[in-house]
């Protein structure tokens, strides 16, 4: 009886990280499952309570810092990352300091990532199964519990940043992470150190100061879960400080000094779709719900609902300099079916009387 020989890991592992460039990849890179200090980050900042309604990072308890028991027989992560800045997408300062057009984080303008890295990343899974046989593993690409920052991180494809983002320093932060869990015994990566030193322009330029120290963010008020996660109210004094930001928000990003070194996106897909990066509120704010729903087909935005849409968008027209028109757009919506959207767009609307009452149209203050 013949004895089928066990691969050459280290090989196998070289052959890995080639054939995820071959597949679109960025990078990748192989960690261990050990993560044990970042099990305890997570717990302190669970009993803060500053994850706000986003229940579902708690709920899945240990399994979040224990691959292992996610999935069985887990030894190894395969961690990718994945660029998606867009080449030629409107310059996102240009946007924030356009108080007439809307806000979208530059992760969300294209095609929505989570399915295209899950199928790329099953192809390099097939690609392993050619070469070796049959072996253990599952993709995740934000669908599951998993630590995926400190992952990669420990797989040494950036550290994470006094923001809580993963900077690359070859490629600064824009960029999507993907994993492989597997019971294949890889030898892993050395893991990235920090490079912020005493850096601390994320905190500082945060809108509504969510960023409450280096490597604390307060997700209650990170205008990222106020647009997406949210499901309610907005609170009130958070509503002016967001600005024209209707989804997501990246000024910790912008002003991180390593993105100097970010690379454009080499896929397609991640282009601005429907001119969103840059489009004008009052053109966004007329969108009926089933153009909603065609337009963000595909698109990470849909995560917001309608509902949430109009909200938001309610929020940046009361921020937006006053004028007739926006005065015009909101009352379009004064009467909306949503008792969430009605309250916004009063906010909104008493925002532009006070200021016309004071001497005229003039600039929101943010």
């Amino acid at each position: 009886m013949s004895v089928v020989p066990s691969p050459d890991y280290a090989l196998l592992a070289r052959d890995i990280k080639q054939w995820a460039l071959e597949l679109g990849f960025a990078q990748a890179a192989i960690s261990g499952v050990e993560l044990g200090e970042d099990e305890t980050h997570l717990e302190h900042w669970l009993g803060e309570g500053l994850h706000g309604e986003m229940d579902y990072m708690a709920r899945h308890g240990t399994r979040r810092s224990r691959p292992a028991e996610l999935e069985p027989g887990t030894l190894r992560v395969i961690s990718v990352r994945m660029d998606y800045r867009a080449p030629g997408t409107r310059h996102a300062w240009d946007v924030l300091n356009d108080g007439e057009a809307g806000y979208v984080a530059r992760y969300a303008l294209g095609r929505d990532y989570h399915k295209l890295m899950r199928n790329r990343l099953q192809k390099l899974a097939e690609r392993i199964r050619a070469a070796i046989g049959e072996f253990g593993y599952r993709a995740y690409v934000d669908s599951a519990p998993v630590l995926e920052k400190a992952l990669a991180r420990n797989a040494g494809l950036g550290w994470i940043g006094k923001h809580t983002v993963l900077i690359n320093k070859d490629a600064g932060s824009y960029f999507f992470l993907g994993e492989l869990y597997t019971d294949l015994p890889l030898p892993v990566d050395a893991p990235a150190t920090a490079h912020c030193g005493t850096c601390t322009r994320c905190i500082e330029v945060c809108p509504t100061q969510a960023i409450l120290g280096p490597y604390r963010l307060d997700a209650r008020r990170c205008i990222s879960y106020l647009t997406i996660e949210l499901k309610g109210s907005i609170p009130e004094e958070l509503r002016a400080p967001m600005g024209n930001r209707i989804f997501g928000c990246d000024d910790c990003q912008l002003v991180c000094p390593w993105n100097k070194f970010a690379q454009d996106a080499t896929e397609p897909d991640f282009a601005p779709r429907h001119s969103l990066d840059g489009a004008k509120l009052a053109e966004l704010f007329g969108w009926s719900e089933q153009e909603f729903l065609r337009r963000t087909e595909g698109m990470a935005i849909r995560r917001t609902g309608y509902e949430g849409w109009l909200r938001n968008i309610a929020v940046a027209l009361g921020n937006a300099p006053s004028s007739a028109q926006v005065v015009a757009t909101l009352r379009t919506r004064e009467h909306a079916a949503s008792r969430i959207v009605r309250e916004h767009v009063a906010w909104a609307l008493a925002r532009h009387g006070e200021r016309i009452l004071e001497g005229g149209p003039q600039p929101a203050a943010s």
